[in-house]
Parts: C-alpha cells; structure tokens; sequence
C-alpha cells in the first residue's frame, strides 16, 4: 500500500519535464525527471504532501507514449541507416569482420596475391547483413509496445543506452533466430560462400590457418550483424536525449512542450 502511494505522485511528476518549452530536448527530460522524482520521493517517504505542488495536464500512459514514439522514431532511423548499401560496410564502427583466423591473416592472404578475393568476401558479409537488418523492425517496435510504466523509469534513470540494452534484453534471441534464415539467404543471393571458398582454399596453405577454418558462416555474421545493430542504436539513442527530436510526431509535439 506504501508502495502504491509513493508511486501516486511519481507518476504524476512525469509529466513535469514537458511542461517546458517545444524546444526542450530529451536530455532535458531526463534531467527534469530525475530531479522531480527525487523530489517527490523524498517527500512521499517523509509523509509530505506533493500533491498540491504537483499540477499537470498530461496522464502518465500519455508521456509513456511519447517516450515510446521518440525511441521508435530513433530506432527505425538507425534500421533505416544500416540497411542502406553501404551501412554495415563503410561505417567502421559495425563493418562485419572476416572470421577471427582469416581476419588476422589478411595482410597475408593481400601479399599472397588475394587482395580482391578478401575484399570481395569482406563486401559479401557486410551486403548480407544489410540485406537482413529491416528484419529487426518488427521485433524492436514490438518491444516497446511491451514497455512497462517500470521499464520506462528504468530508461529515464539509466544510462545513455539504457533503452538500447533494454531492446537487446527483450529482442535478442528472437532477433538472432529471425536473422538466421535472412543472413542465409542473402548469403546465397550475394555469393558470401563462394568468395570464402576462395579465400579459404589459399588460406588452407598457411600453417596457422589451415587448422582453424572449421567455421559457421552463418553464425558469424549474424552475431557480427546484431552487434552492429545494437551498436546503431545506441548511437541513435544517445542522439534523442542530448538533442530535440529533428522530426517529431504530434504527439512528441504535444509531449515535448
């Protein structure tokens, strides 16, 4: 019963950050809620009355909604931007490796003759695994609208990828059995076996190498590629709350203000 009582006037300290102006970003949300919800806290746990000090004019499931509409905003921006040709492949950050024995070998393999064979192989992973992110939409939009009141807290207060590891909680093994069959497939349209199989067959002479080719191509560029997605959308994440959202919806305008 305590319990609901604290949290009778936390909810409603929610709805505070918005009270600001259209200009105010998620970062300043965070930081205004963090202070209200202290504050009201404390004066719950004291016996204090916040009730009276504490008007608004927007209910708890409204400004859970727009927290739910900005993370979406955001996250189909950054499926969007991986997805393009090029988005795994030109962004260093996320670009899917050459499996652990070949990748260490590469110099080598360049000097062996084999510079065109490993890039095209290179380029091949990284082709399947755009090929495959616009999968993800689903799961993630899915997962915020499994988001709790207690989930919500739980990102206000965290880290600046505290809703990202909140997707990876909720999405990660569904999203690696969804990639599977896609990054399989892509594999096949884009020629992925093929180009390792030219790659290998050289690499078999190297006697550090030959050894350690038993190797799940499948596996590996999905975990490669789910890594980069996460790595995406925590980037993006971090973008809505030190920044206004740059294209809002009408109810980030009716939240945000």
């Amino acid at each position: 019963m305590k319990k609901a009582l604290i949290w009778l006037p936390l909810a409603t300290a929610l709805s505070l950050p918005f009270a600001h102006t259209a200009t105010a970003g998620f970062g300043d949300f965070v930081k205004g809620l963090e202070e209200t919800s202290k504050e009201v806290l404390d004066s719950s746990l004291s016996g204090g009355d916040s009730s009276s000090v504490l008007p608004t004019n927007l209910d708890t499931d409204t400004l859970i909604q727009g927290l739910k509409e900005a993370l979406e905003v955001g996250s189909r921006r950054a499926i969007d931007s991986i997805s393009q040709d090029g988005g795994y492949l030109n962004n260093a950050n996320i670009r899917v490796p050459m499996p652990a024995p070949l990748d260490k070998a590469a110099s080598l393999l360049n000097r062996m003759g084999m510079e065109k064979q490993v890039e095209q192989f290179e380029q091949s992973m990284n082709r399947a695994a755009e090929k495959a992110a616009p999968h993800a939409t689903e799961l993630i939009v899915g997962a915020l609208k499994e988001m709790t009141i207690e989930d919500a807290k739980r990102i206000y207060e965290g880290s600046d990828s505290a809703a990202t590891e909140y997707f990876r909680e909720k999405t990660s093994a569904r999203l690696t059995e969804l990639f599977k069959p896609s990054i399989a497939e892509s594999m096949g349209e884009v020629g992925v076996t093929r180009y390792y199989g030219a790659v290998a067959e050289e690499a078999k002479q190297l006697p550090y190498v030959g050894n350690n080719l038993n190797i799940n191509l499948e596996d590996h560029v999905t975990e490669k590629a789910l890594d980069g997605l996460f790595t995406v959308l925590a980037e993006e994440e971090k973008k809505i709350r030190e920044n206004p959202a740059a294209r809002t919806t009408d109810l980030l305008k009716k939240v945000f203000q």
